[in-house]
C-alpha cells in the first residue's frame, strides 16, 4: 500500500513521536535518525515553538572570522555557513584592510517600508492628495498601535503615495515609513499597515488588498569602505600594482555584465548571510533586499543589475573598496531573542544595536568580496577553495583526523578533487601504500 503524507494531527504529536513517524516512513536506521538529536545546551522546547512540526536540528558549521577592526573597534565575527574558504577569506581580507586602518562603516536610520495596495480608485491623482492631506492624522493612528516603539524614538515617520501602472491596471500604493529601532520591524510595520488600510481605502475611494512590509529597505542602508594597500597585494608573479589593476578589471566585468554581477554579489552575500544566520536574523529577507537593491539602483546604468560594491584606485595606487546595501536586521524579537546559539553569537560579536550589526555586515560583505576578487584576479579561486573541499571529501570518505592531511595531499598531487579518488587514496593509505 502506498505511503500517504496526509498525517492528521501531526503537529499535536511530540517531537519524539514525529521523529519516529519520519524514521519509519523513510526507513532510517536508529543510527541515521540520531543525526536529528538536539545538541547539549539547546532546549528542544524552544525550537519546537519557533517553527512547526519540529523533529530535530540541522546544524551548520559555525566559524569565527578574525582580524576585523570596524570604526576603530575590534570584532570577532561568528559566521554560520557550509561553504569552505569563506571564513578564512574574510579573515585574510580583514588583515589586509587592518594595515590601513580597517573598515569604516556607517548606516542610515532603521526605517522600514510598509506597503498598502489600493485598487479600483476612480481618481488616483486626487486620491493621492487626499491621503497626503491627512498624513499627520494617519501617522498618529499608526503610532497608536505601537506606543512602546514610539517611546524608544521609533514609529511611523512619513507617508509616500505612488501611482503604479500594472498588468491589472493602475494601482495606488501607499508606503508607510516606520523607524523600527533595534527590531527587524516586520510585526510592527505589518500591524500598522493592517490598521491603516481601511482608512487609506476610504480616502482613495477604492479597495485595500495587500498590506505587507517590503524587503527592499531602501531607507535602511549599511555602508562600509576600506583601503587595501597595494604593497600587500603582490604575488610571486605579479606586483601589487598589477593585482590592483586586475581586481579593477574584474570589478568592471561585474559592472558591465549581469551574468558576472550575479556571482559577484553572491560572493558578497557569502559573508553577509553567514553572519545574519549566526545572529538568528532572516537571511532570506536580507538576500532578497540586497539583490533587489542591486537591480533597483541599476535603473540608470548599462546593466539590469549592478554590483553592491565598488572599487577604485586612490592617488597612491591603493585599492579602495566600498559597499552599500539594505540591512534590515534586528536584535529584538525573532530567533535572535530566543535561539541560544544566536544569543551567544550576538554576545561574542559585541554589537549594541541593530545599526551597528548592519555596519558589521557591510564590513564582512566587503571583505568577502575583496578576497574573492583578489583570488580570481591572481591564482584563481579554485586553489584555496578546492584544498578545503578536498578536506571535506577526505572526511566524507571516512578518513580519521590523522589520515585527512595525507588523503588531501594525494588529491591535490593528482589534481583530482573527487569523492571516488578520496576513497581510493584512503584505501591505499590503509593498505600501507602512502
Amino acid at each position: 500500500m502506498p505511503k500517504s503524507s496526509e498525517v492528521p494531527g501531526f503537529y499535536r504529536r511530540s517531537i519524539a513521536e514525529r521523529r519516529e513517524f519520519v524514521r519509519e516512513w523513510a526507513g532510517l536506521s536508529e543510527e541515521e535518525a540520531r543525526v536529528y538529536d538536539f545538541p547539549p545546551g539547546v532546549d528542544p522546547g524552544v525550537l519546537d515553538r519557533m517553527i512547526e512540526n519540529v523533529i530535530g536540528v540541522m546544524p551548520l558549521p559555525l566559524g569565527i572570522a578574525t582580524n576585523f577592526t570596524i570604526n576603530g573597534k575590534d570584532y570577532l565575527i561568528p559566521m554560520a555557513i557550509e561553504e569552505p574558504s569563506v571564513v578564512a577569506a574574510a579573515s585574510n581580507a580583514a588583515k589586509v584592510a587592518r594595515a590601513a586602518g580597517g573598515f569604516h562603516a556607517q548606516s542610515t536610520a532603521p526605517v522600514m517600508i510598509g506597503q498598502v495596495q489600493i485598487l479600483h480608485v476612480p481618481d488616483p491623482a486626487a486620491a493621492r492628495l487626499r491621503i497626503l492631506d491627512q498624513k499627520e492624522e494617519l501617522l498618529a493612528a499608526a503610532n497608536a498601535k505601537d506606543p512602546v516603539l514610539v517611546k524608544f524614538g521609533g514609529g511611523a515617520k512619513d507617508l509616500e503615495v505612488r501611482l503604479l501602472p500594472s498588468p491589472r491596471g493602475l494601482m495606488l500604493v501607499v508606503h508607510l515609513l516606520v523607524d523600527a529601532r533595534d527590531a527587524g520591524g516586520m510585526n510592527a510595520v505589518n500591524t500598522m499597515c493592517e490598521a491603516l488600510a481601511p482608512e487609506f481605502a476610504r480616502l482613495a475611494g477604492g479597495k485595500a488588498v495587500l498590506r505587507i512590509i517590503s524587503n527592499l529597505a531602501v531607507h535602511r542602508l549599511a555602508r562600509a569602505r576600506a583601503t587595501f594597500p597595494a604593497k600587500l597585494l603582490h604575488t610571486d608573479t605579479a606586483s601589487g600594482a598589477e593585482v590592483v589593476d586586475a581586481i579593477l578589471d574584474a570589478y568592471a566585468f561585474a559592472v558591465a555584465d549581469p551574468f558576472r554581477c550575479a556571482t559577484h554579489n553572491k560572493g558578497i552575500m557569502n559573508g553577509i548571510s553567514s553572519v545574519v544566520i549566526a545572529t538568528g536574523n532572516d537571511f532570506r529577507a536580507i538576500e532578497s533586499g540586497a539583490h533587489s537593491y542591486a537591480a533597483w539602483t541599476a535603473r540608470e546604468g548599462t546593466s539590469v543589475i549592478r554590483p553592491l560594491s565598488t572599487y577604485e584606485k586612490d592617488k597612491d595606487g591603493n585599492l579602495v573598496g566600498t559597499i552599500e546595501f539594505p540591512a534590515p536586521v534586528g536584535l529584538i524579537g525573532g530567533a535572535t531573542a530566543v535561539h541560544p546559539t544566536a544569543k551567544a553569537n550576538v554576545k561574542v560579536l559585541g554589537v549594541k544595536g541593530a545599526r551597528e550589526l548592519g555596519e558589521v555586515l557591510a564590513a564582512v560583505g566587503l571583505a568577502q568580496n575583496f578576497a574573492a576578487l583578489r583570488a580570481l584576479a591572481t591564482e584563481g579561486i579554485q586553489r584555496g577553495h578546492m584544498e578545503l573541499h578536498a578536506r571535506n571529501l577526505a572526511a566524507s570518505a571516512g578518513a580519521k583526523p590523522d589520515e585527512v592531511d595525507r588523503v588531501v595531499a594525494r588529491l591535490l598531487q593528482d589534481h583530482q578533487i573527487r569523492f571516488d579518488k578520496a576513497k581510493e587514496a584512503l584505501e591505499e593509505l590503509r593498505r600501507g601504500g602512502g
